[in-house]
Parts: structure tokens; sequence; C-alpha cells
């Protein structure tokens, strides 16, 4: 599934994959390569995707990022681990594909465990995953975030809401986005 206009994603979702997009180095030709460690870097590790949620694919490598309970080389920046109030369920989710040293990503996704009060709770909830473009994360750089406002701006539910701390960084355009 994708994320299309007029789809939302919660908030704390929207930070995790702001941080990934500001992170990864997409090169002209729209190839996203690693400048970490999936294994163990920023609350990463190799996901076995046995549940079969990701489109397998011979020779590449499915890897989660995002948890903050990972005692990791490189942690996640505090703005982002500070989502963690929503049950450190959230994570990007990466397919990658390493050649003569190099980690190419072939596919992102954004995801989020089942609420915990699931009896599935260690799958991804196959409703709230989304495949995520190469071309979507280039516009999400263009935003800019003030990191000591984003926290404060849930709703009183804690889920959905409107993001005035973003903004898109082109001075003719300005843009809120509803998550």
């Amino acid at each position: 599934m994708s994320v299309g206009f007029g789809q939302s994603v919660p908030i704390h979702s929207f930070v995790l994959l702001h941080w990934f997009a500001n992170t990864v180095n997409i090169d002209r030709n729209d190839v996203i390569h690693l400048n970490f460690n999936p294994n163990h870097d920023y609350g990463s590790h190799y996901y076995g995707n046995s549940g079969r949620l990701f489109e397998l694919s011979l020779g590449s490598t499915y890897y989660t990022i995002g948890n903050i309970n990972a005692s990791t080389s490189v942690p996640l920046p505090p703005h982002v681990r500070a989502q963690s109030g929503h049950g450190n369920r959230v994570r990007v989710v990466i397919r990658v594909r390493e050649a003569y040293g190099v980690r190419q990503v072939e596919r992102v996704y954004i995801t989020q465990h089942y609420n915990q009060f699931n009896h599935q709770r260690s799958d991804y909830d196959q409703h709230q995953t989304y495949e995520i473009t190469t071309n979507l994360l280039r516009e999400i750089r263009e935003f800019s975030m003030d990191k000591t406002t984003a926290v404060s701006q849930f709703d009183t539910q804690g889920r959905h809401a409107h993001i005035q701390s973003f903004h898109y960084k082109p001075a003719h355009k300005w843009l809120i986005i509803s998550c």
C-alpha cells in the first residue's frame, strides 16, 4: 500500500520518516545509499519477514529501524526518541541489496507494530504499513522541523494531529501537513 494524496500517517511515524529521509543519501539516479550499519545503528536490526508482509526478493535483506529500547552503537536523536510515548511501535523497514560493500536501499516502508494489547504485537500491522517512494523521501527532506515543539503537537488522544512544526522550506510555499 502506498501513501497517496489525502491519506495520513500519525505524527510519530512522520518524525521517524523525516529523520530517515535526512539521514540516508539519495543520488541523482534515485538510488538510496545507507551511511550507517543497519545491523545495530539507530535501533535497527535484521528483519526476517517471517509473516511475509513484504515482498520477497532473492539476494535482498530486510532491516527494521527505530526501536528506541534497543541498545545500539548510535542512538536515534532525542526528538525521535521522544515519540516513544506511543509505545515504541513505529518502524522504518528497508529492503537492502549489498554489492561490493555498498548497501543500496531497494524499498522503504513506514509501519508500526500492532497495538500492545493485541496478542499479535510482535508483528507489523498490515493496515498501517505504507511503501514510501524515493520521490516522497526527497519531498520530506524539504520540510524543516522545529524539534522542540514537534513532540507537543499531538491531539488529546495522542494519535493524529495537524503538524504545525513542519514547514516547507521554499519561501514561496507554505504547507502544513495533516497527519
